[in-house]
């Protein structure tokens, strides 16, 4: 899909206060270790979990708050609208507080998956869907760790043709704390490992029914 805009921002939208709120309560919640699509919720072996963490490498927790929701909704609203995308959506998944500590990092991916969410239960509001916009949210100041640099990779474009200063391109606006980010699920996208302090953040992914 060509797009003008591969991503909207908001610098500094949440107010500090709330994104602290935020961390306070993802860090009282029980953390679980980030995983990929490919693995599901089976329980692993030693071997998978190391070939996931080639890949991806930290730790979460799933949120489900509805004051979170209403705070960062307006934002993917405004967004969608403001980049011309114009997707259609009508629910969110859990929030995913996300906690990348020294040298933990998720390598390049995007959010998307080649078939609509089969929930088995039609009743289920994701069933059926797939995730069409991706939200950011940065909890930490730049200045609080080193590393984990949000990067994108514009891979729309002939092989050839490649030239990284135009197709890779490093989300520096959102560095200051409460800044925001919305980006189509099919954008390919990483988070550079940490090589000093903390980075909290909170994803959230919103969903429609396939594009026609």
């Amino acid at each position: 899909m060509n797009i003008s805009n591969y991503f909207w921002y908001f610098t500094s939208a949440i107010p500090p206060r709330l994104c602290d709120d935020i961390i306070k309560y993802g860090l009282s919640q029980s953390e679980t270790m980030a995983r990929t699509g490919g693995y599901g919720d089976k329980k692993l072996s030693k071997q998978e979990i190391k070939n996931m963490k080639r890949k991806r490498n930290s730790d979460l927790v799933w949120l489900n708050e509805p004051w979170i929701y209403k705070e960062l909704h307006p934002y993917i609203h405004q967004a969608n609208r403001a980049a011309g995308w114009n997707f259609e959506w009508d629910s969110s998944e859990l929030c995913q507080f996300t906690k990348y500590k020294l040298n933990q990092f998720y390598d390049w991916h995007c959010d998307s998956w080649d078939k609509p969410y089969d929930r088995k239960n039609p009743n289920n509001p994701e069933h059926g869907k797939i995730r069409k916009l991706s939200m950011t949210c940065q909890l930490t100041d730049g200045s609080e760790y080193e590393g984990g640099e949000l990067e994108f990779d514009f891979r729309n474009y002939d092989p050839h043709m490649r030239e990284e200063a135009k197709h890779l391109r490093q989300a520096k606006e959102i560095l200051p704390k409460g800044s925001i980010i919305v980006f189509p699920s099919f954008v390919w996208h990483r988070v550079k490992p940490i090589i000093k302090g903390v980075r909290y953040s909170l994803v959230m992914w919103n969903l429609g029914y396939p594009f026609k």
